[in-house]
């Protein structure tokens, strides 16, 4: 088992990322009252009985909340308010946020406004959580703009167990690598040609690999949480590739499109935009026949309006004065936020369509 620690400005606190390491769980959840775990109905299925052999003697409830984005709704949100109210959860009771990204999201914020906040603990259960469960962002949609109602609030520690990987789906592996990717073209060019020399296929990863490339992006993103926790400024540049990514998401309507899918999509439009205002020195021909390789799809679907994702765009948390903030980079490894004409925006959003 291997131990991240994360710190921060408001708290710090460990990762434990191993293979079949829930057994740990147990003496970590003595010192509270109560347990509410928040789940999904296909992790229910799956793995919630694992979870629960490994819980200490206390009083525990389960609220089984949609799968996906579904789960990030004001409605949702409310029932699990509700919840906690109707079995009596205070203070000292704990939130366990067993699932996803999108779990962690609701259930980090749902204890982050229960009785003005209770501790609450990550167990993640995809890829694309070893992004999200650390660093404290947690939160809901709204209709007009993905995330934006949510805090910053930290966990007491993350628990990732990756044996809970080995039934991930094609798809939502690619989704969750994404973010493994992008970690990579932020940080470290190093990291980035290991993983484009390295993996072939998302479904052959050996298991200590893929710990590795995990612990690795998390690793870049505690760095960075270190330093700027709540997005004043350096922050921001985890959000590489989302700017386009999350307005592509919310134009389809959340859930028609993998955050991982929209975000690789954004990915190669931050680094073409790149490549139109610093020059930067990359071959993208070579990274998207990678991509296509490990069975992306990078282009910018043919059914979306400029127009239309330019008004998702603006809404972006990055956004100045209604003008979108891109990130995008000097050179592998050196990021930098940087408004961009909006005619090279769509001059760019057009080249990369199908």
């Amino acid at each position: 088992m291997d131990t991240l620690d994360i710190y921060t400005s408001s708290k710090n606190y460990p990762v434990y990322i191993g293979n079949e390491i829930i057994n740990q769980l147990t003496e970590k959840l003595e010192g509270y009252s109560k347990l509410y775990i928040i789940t999904d109905k296909h992790i229910e299925s799956l793995y919630l009985q694992t979870l629960q052999k490994y819980l200490p003697d206390k009083e525990t409830h389960i609220f089984i909340a949609p799968n996906g984005e579904d789960a990030k709704t004001f409605s949702v949100y409310e029932e699990c308010i509700s919840f906690a109210l109707q079995n009596g959860f205070d203070r000292r009771s704990v939130v366990l946020a067993f699932g996803g990204g999108a779990i962690g999201d609701l259930a980090g914020f749902v204890a982050a406004t229960y009785m003005r906040g209770i501790p609450f603990i990550q167990i993640p259960t995809t890829i694309l959580a070893h992004d999200s469960a650390i660093g404290g962002k947690v939160a809901i949609n709204h209709s007009l703009g993905k995330n934006m109602v949510g805090a910053f609030y930290q966990p007491e520690f993350v628990l990732y167990d990756v044996q809970f990987l080995t039934t991930l789906p094609s798809r939502e592996k690619r989704s969750g690598f994404a973010e493994v990717i992008k970690h990579a073209l932020i940080s470290d060019s190093r990291f980035l040609q290991e993983l484009m020399e390295k993996v072939d296929s998302l479904e052959s990863i050996p298991i200590h690999d893929m710990q590795k490339y995990l612990r690795k992006g998390m690793e870049v993103k505690a760095n960075i949480v270190h330093l700027d926790e709540k997005e004043r400024n350096i922050r921001a540049y985890l959000n590489f590739g989302h700017t386009l990514g999350h307005a592509l998401e919310a134009n389809a309507g959340y859930g028609n499109l993998t955050h991982g899918e929209a975000v690789m999509i954004g990915i190669v439009y931050a680094l073409q935009l790149s490549k139109e205002v610093f020059q930067l020195p990359f071959s993208i021909k070579e990274f998207v026949s990678w991509l296509e390789r490990l069975g992306y799809k990078w282009r910018i679907p043919a059914n979306m309006d400029y127009d239309a994702v330019y008004e998702w765009m603006v809404r972006d948390k990055k956004s100045v004065s209604n003008s979108p903030t891109f990130v995008l980079l000097q050179e592998i490894g050196i990021p930098i936020l940087q408004k961009v004409d909006q005619a090279i925006l769509q001059k760019t959003f057009h080249l990369l369509q199908t």
